[in-house]
């Protein structure tokens, strides 16, 4: 039976979060004063406070020569190859002596290849030949060199229209990088907020209702931005985190707001006033609200386990924007609605606005329930199969990041030329760097190691070029393969196992370590599969304590985390599908590698099981809460499911709409992530919540009641969110 809680006070065990709420409808004005003094705070100290950001350190080996070259007095030199082709040597030779006079007008360290020495920069047929040229100095005598060079190297392909000029190398892939991300991040901005808008219009049918989710998503994606430059100082954010923020801080923010206005508008729909509505609204959506965001950023934190630069500054800014997101929907959000009253449906759009506001069942769920609890075993087993067949295609699934020429599409000139000289000249764009140092710190260059180097050019096929940083000194190893292929890794572990021993292995009193985007990509994704099976059981073990915590049920926790992995496995299934196999590559505009980016699993993992929890506490709250005025258990869950099923619906279209806005971006790591996160939403939201969920209720009947219902919070679980 449930209790009935009174209308005013402080009554002894009121849920925090209706206290939380009651203080906020009481102090309206200063809540929404705070909440935006906070949002302004951050942003002005990410602005204003001073300091160096952290810099990130690579895993493995090459993380180890990474440390030693920060401890050296400068910086390796930029290195950039240019790569000239034509149709025969007529046009070929004078085009490339053309362009090395040019260039050192401009560069004092340029190598032609029909100079002596020259003789593996150009390819076996002779109608491509390469290049290179080299600077260091301080930031801005970089850039001014750079820019220096990239005019003459456009300069001298406009003098030779017949003949292909085409610039790749350290800088130039670095500025592709960076300019795609920015590109992207201001696609995913334009792409992301028209698209909100006109959901939540229809989600919620008026002008006021649609705005207020976009106002505490807005406010929180700007906060965490400020708050992420102050924790920069400390711990490295990659380039990627702000548009992982932005649309992870969409999703949450919005879809936390979504339930908590949904549930105030049909309170005031049936009669109560606006603090009833508000109290009610927080003792089961606000409660709701704070135990999915809670398990969001505690499985997050299972991230953490990897010991990843990368993954750190991504956990730390994605566990910001849904703290905030959380903590504003259970104390700015109730002060705005009670500021709002009624006048929430202020702008009501035709056809839309009585209807949204209206709380109504779904008679397609509640036809698809009760169809399944009357053959449970059925329905359940055809699900579970049909998503068993789904995952399959990631049994096959292949961790490999994906190379600079693979991310980014070869539209972008400064890939196209990095792919055609991986073609011509394997490993010369992105080659790998051996680093070596002398162990007592002395200078490294002597006749040993000169020696040593001489014997290193003869066991590679392309040119081998090193150089001294203060007293250690920096190789460049072209290795075969695309860069992160297997090809690519064979040659990094024969040069780290055999010929690196055979050769620098024999010099006394030196030690070496190899770096570069192979090593990095390689070392990388080791330690993420040698990691991953703590961060998985770090998030199994917390999601059941959470769900058994939740609902007092080992049954229901169990069936929880067995419906979560199906849903997840079928998204990794269409992710190795889709992007590892190459289906629908011309339609997402991508080209297959062969590989899923080694990080995304594991991100998926953890961010799937937190979000799971919105859904899962808003439908078998709702099923709790028909079961203590109804008899029969079958009754109850197909009530629950028909009730729930409008917000579950809308908030799935939500999630989905901003995940696939990664689609929508250039880098096919981006592509991945939405492709697998919108996936995984569908599935989740559709057979999992539809089906699976009460298929399993069904079977379980009677254990779905809650082991200990004397020590649960008044009200609070048996109530409908």
């Amino acid at each position: 039976m449930l209790r009935m809680n009174r209308s005013s006070g402080d009554p002894p065990g009121r849920p925090l979060t209706e206290r939380v709420a009651g203080w906020s409808v009481r102090h309206r004005k200063m809540a929404i004063g705070s909440w935006f003094l906070l949002v302004v705070l951050a942003v002005l100290a990410g602005a204003l406070i001073p300091g160096d950001e952290a810099r990130s350190t690579d895993p493995g080996e090459s993380g180890q020569a990474q440390r030693v070259l920060r401890q050296q007095q400068g910086q390796p030199p930029i290195v950039e190859n240019v790569l000239v082709q034509a149709d025969d040597d007529a046009l070929l030779r004078p085009a490339v002596e053309d362009l090395v006079t040019s260039l050192r007008t401009v560069i004092d360290d340029v190598r032609s290849p029909f100079e002596p020495g020259g003789d593996r920069l150009v390819s076996a047929d002779g109608r491509s030949a390469l290049v290179s040229f080299q600077f260091d100095g301080v930031a801005g005598e970089v850039r001014t060199r750079y820019d220096a060079a990239v005019r003459t190297v456009n300069e001298v392909a406009g003098r030779h229209s017949r003949v292909l000029v085409a610039q790749a190398g350290d800088r130039s892939l670095a500025v592709a990088v960076d300019q795609g991300i920015q590109d992207d991040f201001k696609r995913s901005e334009a792409i992301s907020l028209p698209l909100t808008v006109v959901i939540l219009l229809v989600v919620f049918g008026s002008l006021v209702a649609a705005g207020i989710p976009l106002l505490l998503a807005a406010t929180t994606v700007a906060g965490t931005f400020g708050l992420l430059q102050v924790v920069g100082h400390w711990v490295p954010i990659n380039s990627a985190t702000s548009s992982m923020v932005l649309l992870i801080g969409v999703a949450v923010g919005i879809d936390y707001s979504l339930f908590y206005l949904r549930r105030f508008r049909e309170e005031l729909a049936a009669g109560r006033d606006t603090v009833e509505a508000l109290r009610i609204t927080a003792r089961t959506s606000g409660h709701a609200v704070v135990v999915s965001g809670l398990t969001v950023m505690l499985c997050l934190a299972g991230l953490l386990f990897t010991g990843l630069d990368n993954f750190r500054g991504l956990t730390i800014g994605a566990v910001l924007v849904v703290g905030l997101a959380m903590a504003g929907s259970v104390t700015v959000l109730p002060a705005q609605l009670a500021a709002l009253g009624k006048r929430v449906d202020t702008g009501r759009l035709p056809w839309l606005g009585r209807r949204r506001t209206t709380a109504t069942r779904s008679r397609l769920w509640s036809g698809v329930a009760r169809a399944v609890v009357r053959r449970p075993v059925l329905w359940g087993a055809t699900a579970m199969l049909a998503l068993v067949v789904v995952a399959l295609p990631a049994l096959s699934m292949r961790l490999q990041d994906a190379s600079v020429t693979d991310s980014l599409p070869r539209s972008v000139p400064t890939v196209d030329a990095a792919a055609r000289m991986q073609e011509l000249f394997p490993g010369v764009a992105s080659p790998a760097r051996v680093v070596i140092w002398n162990v007592d710190g002395e200078a490294v260059d002597n006749a040993d190691v000169q020696t040593a180097l001489d014997n290193l050019q003869r066991h590679i096929a392309g040119p081998v070029t090193w150089t001294k940083v203060d007293h250690a000194m920096v190789v460049r190893v072209p290795l075969a393969g695309s860069g992160t292929d297997p090809t690519s890794n064979r040659a990094l572990k024969e040069l780290r196992g055999d010929v690196l021993p055979a050769t620098l292995g024999g010099v006394d009193g030196i030690d070496y370590a190899v770096a570069g985007r192979t090593a990095v990509a390689h070392d990388f994704t080791s330690v993420v599969t040698a990691r991953t099976p703590f961060v998985f059981a770090f998030v199994l073990v917390l999601a059941f304590a959470l769900l058994v915590a939740a609902f007092r049920s080992l049954a229901i926790a169990t069936a929880s985390i067995v419906l979560n992995l199906l849903s997840i496995g079928a998204a990794y299934g269409v992710l190795t599908w889709v992007f590892q196999q190459g289906h629908f590559s011309s339609v997402l505009a991508f080209t297959p590698y062969g590989g899923v980016v080694g990080w995304l699993p594991l991100f998926m993992f953890v961010m799937l099981f937190g979000l799971s929890m919105d859904y899962h506490i808003f439908i078998l709250s709702r099923i709790r809460e028909r079961r203590t005025t109804t008899a029969d258990p079958r009754d109850a869950i197909v009530d629950g499911i028909a009730a729930s099923a409008g917000v579950v619906t809308s908030a799935a279209v939500i999630m989905t709409a901003v995940f696939t806005v990664f689609v929508t971006l250039s880098a096919i790591e981006y592509k991945m992530l939405g492709v697998g996160m919108a996936v995984a939403v569908v599935i989740d939201a559709t057979i999992v919540r539809g089906v699976l969920l009460p298929a399993a209720l069904a079977i379980l009947e009677r254990r779905t009641q809650p082991m200990s219902p004397s020590v649960a919070p008044p009200s609070a679980a048996l109530e409908p969110v």
